[in-house]
């Protein structure tokens, strides 16, 4: 096996979606970052639809802005200089260092891929000039046979870049040997000289009943198991793109609140602070299931509004959500779910489908315009509700206008005003993303819903929380001293 130097920094690829790259490379760069070494996270190209608003100004996939957090940075376009943000099955909106520059299908994508190598590659040196290390996260699999050509998220980026890679897998879904030797198996030569190492990960039972298994692995590839990381319960970290459980019931819950999936949900991280919440009883709504009654309904953000509008009256939301605020319950929009309930949705350059425009659900006076220049910024101020302090960021493209939004939400610190409130004070709408991140805020929207003794959750110090405890794990369950061997001298170093 061809051994590499230590380049600038560590890719790690999966044998799967979701096999665990965004948590090790989140948790690598906490314990890094622990040790005094100026670390990055870099993912080439991510398709999701969470995203988040970076320091310089751009978007970024939601996963890198935690990775950066994680390693004690601002989060910047440099950490995902590719995005593509799905606007159908075949289709995306492809942003280049945070800023749209087309919407592509899928054939097209592929020939636009050269150019999209270039950010990448701009983005990475940039990185391995300023930090000491760079971790790289991959996309999906590298052995997509069918996505191997111009490929830039995987074994293309690390050859240009000539990174070492290790392989993580997620022994809960089963097959993770054959999952680890296939995807080996199926690399070139050269990609296959890459792999330094394998990482098994969300393993819960008894190690020793493993160890067969790892051996046999070890001697089949000649390549060392780096760590089993145990599955750890509970952990909460900003998903890329998947939803978390359906339903999180607690014992004490006061409140109910659920929440529509459309099509092509988006941010659907707002909600976090509700389905942590000890005493919210939150439940996702997906196709074909009957809406519970609630005491809330939050309709979040999305990539294709009209689209997902009339999937929504399709699946039978809109007579529901009369029904709940027929007895009194309150609606929040957010951001796409904001747009939803005014009057009119306009797309006449086709953004987001074909152009036109279409009847929104009209329980906010207001109406919304999409235009092509996307509005990205983090913002501070205050709820109309009880003057609570509030954060968070706005990614859209809609302009909205109307009666109601003399009744805003929120007052922002550069003298905006965001968002809606109905005259009956039961439906409001909001551009921020992030509004029920402050405790303060999240309680006086929970007080707003019904429920006004509770506390808000401080999704913050969780987070921190969290990030510590999976760099524990980390700490506790990797082979540090085997680790150190793919890392650059810093970090290797700081390992020893």
């Amino acid at each position: 096996m061809t051994m590499f130097s230590p380049a600038s920094g560590l890719m790690v690829q999966g044998t799967t979606s979701d096999a665990g790259k965004s948590t090790l490379v989140a948790g690598l760069c906490r314990l890094l970052a622990r040790r005094g070494v100026r670390v990055a996270p870099f993912k080439p190209q991510n398709m999701a639809l969470n995203s988040a608003v970076t320091v310089d100004g751009g978007e970024i996939g939601r996963a890198q802005a935690l990775q950066a957090q994680a390693a004690g940075i601002p989060p910047h376009t440099d950490h995902n200089p590719v995005l593509l943000k799905p606007a159908t099955d075949i289709g995306a909106q492809v942003i280049i260092h945070g800023r749209v520059v087309a919407e592509l299908s899928a054939r097209d994508y592929h020939a636009y891929k050269p150019r999209a190598m270039a950010a990448v590659m701009e983005s990475w040196r940039r990185l391995a000039g300023q930090y000491d290390c760079v971790l790289v996260e991959g996309a999906g699999s590298p052995a997509e046979i069918n996505l191997r050509d111009r490929d830039i998220a995987n074994m293309g980026f690390a050859e240009a870049a000539d990174v070492p890679v290790i392989l993580v897998a997620d022994i809960d879904r089963g097959g993770v040997f054959a999952h680890l030797v296939g995807t080996l198996e199926l690399l070139s030569p050269s990609e296959q000289a890459r792999v330094r190492g394998f990482v098994i990960n969300r393993f819960r039972g008894d190690l020793g009943l493993l160890q067969s298994g790892l051996d046999w692995l070890e001697a089949r590839t000649g390549r060392p198991v780096l760590g089993v990381l145990p599955y750890l319960h509970g952990l909460f970290l900003d998903a890329e793109d998947a939803l978390g459980e359906a339903r999180a019931i607690k014992g004490a819950a006061q409140l109910k609140v659920v929440a529509p999936v459309y099509p092509r949900i988006s941010n659907h991280t707002d909600l976090d602070p509700l389905r942590l919440h000890p005493e919210v009883d939150f439940q996702w709504i997906g196709p074909g299931q009957a809406w519970p009654a609630a005491d809330l309904v939050v309709l979040p953000g999305s990539k294709s509004v009209q689209a997902d509008l009339a999937w929504l009256r399709d699946q039978g939301g809109e007579a529901a959500l009369r029904r709940h605020l027929r007895y009194g319950g309150k609606v929040l929009g957010i951001c796409g779910g904001f747009q939803m309930l005014g009057r009119t949705l306009r797309d006449p350059l086709g953004l987001e489908g074909m152009p036109g425009a279409a009847s929104g659900l009209g329980w906010l006076d207001c109406e919304t315009e999409l235009a092509p220049d996307k509005v990205l910024a983090t913002v501070r101020g205050r709820l109309a509700l009880g003057e609570a302090p509030v954060t968070g960021y706005e990614i859209h493209m809609g302009r909205t206008s109307g009666a109601d939004l003399d009744r805003p939400l929120a007052r922002l610190d550069d003298g905006r005003a965001d968002g809606a409130m109905s005259a009956d004070g039961l439906v409001a709408g909001t551009y921020l993303h992030g509004i029920l991140d402050e405790p303060a805020a999240c309680a006086a929207l929970l007080a707003w819903a019904g429920f006004a003794s509770a506390d808000g959750v401080d999704l913050a110090a969780r987070r921190e929380a969290d990030l510590d405890r999976l760099a524990d794990a980390l700490e506790a369950h990797l082979d540090l001293a085997r680790l150190a061997s793919c890392l650059p001298p810093v970090a290797a170093h700081a390992l020893a």
